[in-house]
């Protein structure tokens, strides 16, 4: 029924009305028209036309591009402007049902900032205002990680003689380094948009924080987490303090001095004896790549399951016990071959034992242990307690002695013999062991082996293991619990929450002492003539107190008398209080973080709805606040844990000076001294690259990423313009059509819009903004530019301004602006704010005030979706026919026979031939005929065949209809006005344009 469709094109077919259940078969729905395709000829400007004034141009002063210093300059007046800096605190009082929580996990203050922070607080801030705009009431308290080595260093390399000062001078200095730090970081993160609570962050060297963590630390201990201990830990000699595994590097090119040695058999184990009858002198085959270590030697290991050797040497007729899968390897090395003389399971070496190499009457039993490998070495392996966390095992269960005969600087102790003493153990103190090998005649061979072996993460120097008394969390008790608690958390991506896992899994131990003045102190008492140590709650609650009041310098600077009472002391039965001392070690700053909850977040439940950080935390501070909840309450503190991967250069290598591809995010906000070599780019740019990135993985940045983002940029910048353009003389309030009266192509793109707003959602309520970005990006030139701008500027600039087709797209238009813009305004909210501002209509106080993307459920059409995406298909079919041509040279004839399809291209064309009507529209030809029959004598070459398939209502109508499409030249004149070939003459304008001008256009 041709009627069904109001002629003015405000109507709306009643088959399309009826069909309501989505299309099965999506098509692409915005197809470009082509390089080819000129656009409306009367969006050019012709000096000589006097119709130029009465066409309807785009309007605006929103600049399509902000060159050099603009951009910058435009941003920090956006954010003056728009209040940048009232955000926080104005979402915080008002009234919202739900809190969303992030954690700010502390960086480290001690240096200026750089793309790794940028790219962590960015990704915060995209979630944080993408929540603020939800509706939430955010709570993002941003903290910095203050205590520790690396601070204490740096600040002391200002100081000439600084191994002469005082603890307290060494803590004013690090304190007033690590301020300088934080204003430098924290200027930087707000000129990047970074909304926070900036005038009340936390500092891990607050006397409140520091309080709390005390009380973290006790609760712990008071359950059995926390014990002091005797054993053997990664230590730096560089340092001179402990280290945590999660503070190591591994050099995978560390070459070490290797040596294969002998221990002359003492007494032969009862089930060899017969092997070994003393006819020929016998000994165990050991390497190892730690010759420093064997004077602490104390046991030979084997593994009890594993096949053993006893073999001659053909060159020198000794015998020796070694695995019988390293004779071969071992003979090779040597440089000499072994004849097997018998072989017998490790549990037959029980109840052996040898001489030590070097020390003259000390006896090393051979015992059984798991830890012993047969991928490298002898498979027997030299065990020194002091030096080993396996061997120190090893000794715990056979009462050895774990002497330790190093000290805190790594050289050899008076205990280790004249020969050694005062030796560095890793230079000259492994060389004269060697040395000493060789004379007693126990070295058969050394050799350089480059293997992975760990360094200090400060000062990048080689670490020891080092038996000393230390604090530790029992780990061993506390990660089951933490592995059923983190079970339940969201892990973004999911892979991070297997490495976690495995990692808390390896984790034994965890020593939380160190022996350094920049930290909070253990508030323990020692006993001078015992070393007995006292804790208990009346002497921490009293050490409590006076830090919340004076910090912890306190512990430093009051004397014995004011840190410990007399009470406390009875209490514990001891009688005077000057008999004890103050313990001088420091709390692990992973502990200091890894009780931030306790100190920053809210409420009773303190758990955060989420922690976002780079990989590196999976075994540092997603897992020190996991083990502190989990041993002080039981829970984690976190319900999601967002991971990011780290920032390298943009051919996927490492940054360093030495290259030169460091990349400074001030200068990429505000350019270098040469701006043709470092251009000023912006904090927007800098924002887009991290939303774009795939941040799960490594993200790489350098000038040709930047110059990609800011062209990205200015395209989204060029679709807004026309949008705001057309925007002139429109009120949204006074002038909207409602979407039952708009053209048919309007109403798909609000259903359009509607799915991109719920895409867009979905995407950020799961972390993954690149693929915001890619939506965008694809809604944005492929859907609005491409296909809905270039078919509505002849409505747009041609029809009269206040005619309802007109007020139809602008309708659309004014939705897909706003909806655009809040769906960028987390990523982007400098550009966000600028599109705002220069909106022809009021618009609240802002994005952010505002709220979220609305979009109407009611907008979701998928009926639509056939008819718009069937005319599409005859699109590409016309205008690929006529390839390099102007489409509005040519009318165009489509041919289908009577059903469905016929139906719906009637619902865009009521007539049978028009050159206003909605099909007409979305052909972009001059003129459009619907025929359900082919016109006689049409020539066989200029018909075009295709097929569309209508499905409709899940699949219960479904149709493939076939069409024929024939395009013909014009055979009118040009309008000198919208410039199609619709006039009768070329000096005359065309009946529409001849409304318009005579004011009738709207009727």
């Amino acid at each position: 029924d041709r009627s069904a469709l109001n002629p003015s094109g405000s109507g709306e077919n009643a088959l399309l009305r009826d069909v309501s259940l989505p299309a099965a078969r999506r098509r692409a729905a915005c197809r470009s028209s082509g390089g080819s395709v000129s656009s409306t000829p009367a969006a050019e400007s012709r000096q000589d036309s006097q119709y130029r004034d009465t066409v309807l141009l785009p309007r605006s002063n929103f600049p399509a591009q902000l060159p050099g210093r603009l951009q910058p300059e435009t941003e920090v007046e956006t954010q003056q402007k728009c209040g940048f800096s009232e955000l926080y605190s104005w979402q915080r009082q008002r009234k919202a049902k739900q809190e969303f929580c992030l954690h700010d996990g502390p960086p480290y203050a001690n240096g200026d900032p750089h793309v790794g922070h940028a790219l962590n607080k960015i990704l915060k801030d995209i979630t944080n205002r993408f929540y603020v705009m939800r509706g939430c009431k955010v709570h993002y308290v941003p903290g910095w990680d203050c205590h520790g080595l690396p601070i204490e260093l740096k600040a002391l390399s200002e100081v000439k003689g600084a191994e002469n000062l005082s603890p307290m001078e060494i803590r004013q200095r690090a304190r007033e380094f690590a301020e300088r730090a934080i204003e430098k970081q924290k200027s930087a993160f707000i000129r990047w948009g970074v909304m926070a609570d900036w005038a009340n962050c936390y500092r891990t060297f607050d006397p409140k924080y520091e309080a709390n963590q005390l009380r973290v630390f006790y609760k712990m201990y008071d359950k059995g987490y926390i014990y002091q201990d005797y054993k053997p830990v990664f230590w730096s000699p560089s340092s001179k303090t402990a280290l945590a595994e999660a503070e190591l590097e591994y050099n995978e090119q560390h070459v070490s001095r290797s040596v294969y040695m002998k221990f002359p058999v003492l007494k032969s184990p009862p089930k060899l004896t017969s092997v070994i009858d003393g006819s020929a002198p016998a000994s165990v085959l050991v390497w190892t790549t730690q010759p420093w270590t064997v004077p602490s030697n104390q046991a030979v290991c084997y593994m009890p399951d594993s096949e053993y050797a006893i073999v001659k040497c053909t060159t020198t007729g000794e015998h020796f016990i070694l695995a019988a899968d390293r004779v071969e390897s071992t003979a090779a090395v040597l440089d000499t071959q072994f004849e097997v003389m018998s072989t017998c399971k490790g549990v037959d070496l029980a109840d052996g034992s040898c001489a030590h190499p070097t020390i003259p009457g000390r006896i090393s039993p051979l015992l059984p242990a798991n830890h012993v490998t047969m991928t490298k070495g002898t498979g027997l392996v030299h065990t020194a307690p002091a030096h080993g966390m396996e061997d120190y095992s090893v000794a715990s269960h056979h009462q050895l002695p774990t002497d330790c005969l190093v000290d805190e600087g790594g050289f050899f102790t008076e205990a280790a013999g004249p020969e050694l003493k005062n030796k560095n153990v890793l230079e000259e103190g492994n060389e004269a062991v060697i040395q000493m090998l060789q004379a007693a005649g126990s070295l058969l061979k050394e050799e350089k082996f480059v293997h992975s072996y760990p360094y200090d993460w400060r000062t990048k120097k080689p670490m020891i293991i080092r038996a000393s008394k230390q604090w530790f969390v029992n780990t061993a008790s506390v990660k089951a619990t933490a592995q059923e608690v983190l079970k339940k958390v969201k892990v973004i991506p999911t892979s991070a929450a297997n490495r976690m896992l495995e990692m808390l899994d390896r984790r034994t131990f965890w020593c939380i002492s160190r022996q350094r003045c920049w930290g909070v102190p253990i508030p323990v008492f020692y006993q001078k003539n015992t070393g007995e140590c006292l804790i208990n709650s009346e002497t921490v609650t009293d050490v409590i107190k006076i830090v919340e009041q004076q910090g912890t310098d306190a512990w430093w600077t009051l004397p014995i008398e004011q840190l410990l009472s007399k009470e406390a002391v009875a209490k514990a039965g001891g009688h005077d209080v000057l008999d004890y001392v103050k313990g001088q070690d420091v709390l692990d700053i992973w502990f200091d973080s890894g009780t931030s909850w306790a100190c920053v977040l809210e409420g009773a439940e303190q758990k955060a709805d989420t922690y976002l950080e780079g990989k590196d935390q999976l075994g540092g501070w997603f897992q020190s606040s996991l083990l502190t909840s989990v041993a002080a309450r039981k829970k984690a503190p976190y319900k999601t844990l967002v991971v990011h991967g780290f920032t390298l250069g943009e051919k996927g290598e490492k940054m360093s000076k030495s290259i030169g591809n460091v990349v400074d995010p001030d200068v990429v906000i505000n350019g270098g001294e040469d701006h043709t070599k470092d251009p000023p780019y912006g904090a927007d740019v800098l924002r887009w690259w991290v939303a774009e990135s795939n941040v799960f993985t490594e993200v790489l940045i350098g000038p040709v990423v930047l110059n990609a983002a800011r062209d990205d940029i200015n395209k989204l910048r060029n679709t807004l313009r026309f949008m705001l353009g057309n925007m002139a003389g429109f009120n949204p309030e006074t002038d909207a059509i409602p979407p039952s009266e708009m053209y048919i192509v309007d109403q798909y793109m609000l259903h359009l819009l509607q799915d991109y707003g719920s895409k867009v959602t979905e995407a950020y309520k799961e972390y993954d903004y690149s693929k915001v970005v890619r939506l965008l990006q694809a809604f944005c030139s492929r859907n609005l530019s491409n296909f809905y701008f270039s078919i509505i500027k002849d409505r747009l600039y041609c029809e009269e301004e206040k005619d309802p087709k007109r007020r139809s797209c602008q309708t659309v238009l004014a939705e897909a602006l706003d909806v655009v813009v809040r769906s960028f305004a987390p990523i982007l909210p400098h550009l966000a704010e600028e599109v705002f501002q220069h909106l022809p209509y009021k618009k609240g106080k802002g994005v952010f005030r505002t709220g979220w993307i609305n979009v109407s459920s009611a907008w979701k059409k998928p009926g639509i979706e056939e008819a718009i995406e069937g005319a599409c298909a005859m699109r590409d079919s016309f205008l690929g026919s006529i390839s390099g041509k102007n489409a509005l040279e040519y009318e165009v004839i489509i041919v289908i026979e009577p059903g469905l399809l016929f139906e719906l291209m009637e619902a865009l064309q009521a007539e049978e031939t028009s050159s206003v009507s909605q099909l007409n529209e979305i052909m972009m030809a001059s003129q459009t005929t619907l025929l359900s029959e082919l016109p006689k004598e049409t020539p066989a070459d200029a018909i075009i065949k295709g097929t569309f398939l209508i499905n409709l209502e899940g699949g219960y109508i479904r149709e493939d209809s076939s069409y024929k499409v024939i395009a013909l030249p014009v055979t009118k004149a040009k309008c000198p006005r919208c410039r199609r070939y619709t006039s009768d003459s070329s000096s005359t304008l065309c009946p529409r344009c001849l409304k318009v001008m005579a004011g009738k256009g709207s009727t």
